[in-house]
């Protein structure tokens, strides 16, 4: 039976007032993408609380001990994934998908929390066309090379820009931050008021969280975590029609299509909530169980007095280090964005190194983070001569 008790924060999409918590984790970093200049900085870095919180009538989880007034977005915030190659051959189809499938060629684009650039930059020069960023941490000097096809708000996307008009309005990796849903696709909603204009929206799968007992996926940074239903739910409360709900990129995302008005024919959106309900039970019980076995591993290692690493940090890196708060027996977390490199892991304090640190390092393990990067990595290690036991987080 999932031990769960009721919380006075009602459901961020659907307002059920009746949501439940079950899983609490008292402190973790509050933003896993900014990372520090030094080890004592990152030390001290503000944290904050997860109550992990299910909504029974929707299928919608969330952090009932959200607080955004700890959450800044500036131009030290950096989540690009785009120097993996696995990563970069997917935004490429993606943007080839969704090209094709809704003709825009020489059309008129909006993004809404572009980061550096780089996905509008391939919607507008594979498809010749114009478009427009909204996003406080992009930065011109490091951002894509598109000038001449996008321009780029630096400002977080309001109803002050909703005069903007276009064909596609695509929002990746954004909604699940918002601590109010669905205001925010209503303004979206009402500045696509008078226009035949497609919305795609593209966040995690709370399904693969779930299901695939990822505890790693938990961050601060998410007040959502979105399900089929819990998605469709919040589009269609604000007067869209939703045409596609999809898994993608290994079922780790939700890709949802939606245009103003009723949908033609409204896709299934399994699971039901009630069929939610029992994975959550599920995550709830296996949870602690997964956590403690981690611990053990990296017990063993620093018994055997075996060197380990993490590879990558984004957002899984640093959340495994904090949950099994790792401060010593990992001494450093790779990661092939230059710009993370040089800079410290946020609450735990590991420095990020290059791939090419490995080849005087030379550790014994190496912890990936995501599976889907497992053949890109061990390429690489093997390529620098190195052959360390590969261990998927």
């Amino acid at each position: 039976m999932l031990d769960t008790r009721s919380t006075q924060r009602p459901c961020p999409v659907c307002e059920n007032a009746r949501t439940e918590v079950f899983i609490e984790i008292p402190s973790v970093p509050v933003l896993c993408n900014v990372l520090w200049p030094s080890r004592a900085a990152a030390l001290a870095a503000p944290r904050g609380a997860l109550y992990l919180t299910f909504c029974p009538a929707c299928g919608h989880v969330f952090n009932a001990a959200f607080d955004p007034a700890l959450i800044t977005y500036d131009q030290v915030y950096e989540n690009s994934l785009h120097f993996s190659p696995r990563f970069q051959q997917y935004a490429l189809s993606l943007a080839d998908r969704l090209i094709e499938r809704h003709a825009l060629r020489g059309k008129q684009v909006v993004e809404i929390g572009c980061g550096k650039g780089d996905f509008l930059q391939m919607l507008c020069e594979r498809g010749d066309n114009h478009g427009l960023g909204f996003d406080p941490s992009y930065e011109p000097a490091l951002g894509a090379n598109g000038a001449a096809r996008f321009e780029v708000v630096q400002d977080l996307y309001s109803e002050k820009y909703a005069h903007h008009r276009a064909d596609l309005v695509c929002c990746r990796h954004v909604l699940e931050h918002v601590e109010a849903p669905r205001a925010f696709v209503g303004t979206v909603r009402r500045a696509v008021e008078r226009q035949a204009t497609t919305v795609f929206f593209e966040v995690p799968n709370v399904l693969a969280t779930l299901r695939d007992l990822a505890v790693w996926d938990l961050i601060y940074e998410h007040f959502s975590y979105f399900s089929p239903a819990s998605m469709a739910h919040l589009f269609e409360a604000e007067g869209f029609g939703v045409t596609e709900v999809r898994e993608a990129f290994g079922g780790q995302y939700l890709c949802l299509e939606a245009v103003p008005g009723p949908a033609a024919k409204r896709p299934d959106m399994a699971p039901s909530p009630e069929e939610m309900a029992e994975t959550v039970a599920d995550f709830a019980e296996r949870y602690e169980r997964k956590v403690a076995a981690w611990r053990a591993l990296l017990e063993d290692l620093n018994a055997r007095q075996q060197r380990a690493v993490i590879w990558g940090a984004g957002s899984k890196g640093v959340t495994i280090l904090n949950l099994l708060d790792v401060r010593d027996r990992i001494d450093y977390v790779v990661d092939i964005n230059p710009r993370k490199q040089g800079r410290h892991v946020a609450g735990t304090g590991q420095e990020i190194v290059a791939p090419a640190f490995l080849e005087s390092y030379a550790p014994d393990v190496v912890i990936v983070m995501n599976p889907l990067y497992e053949d890109e990595i061990r390429a690489q290690v093997q390529a620098m001569g190195l052959a360390p036991r590969l261990v998927v987080a």
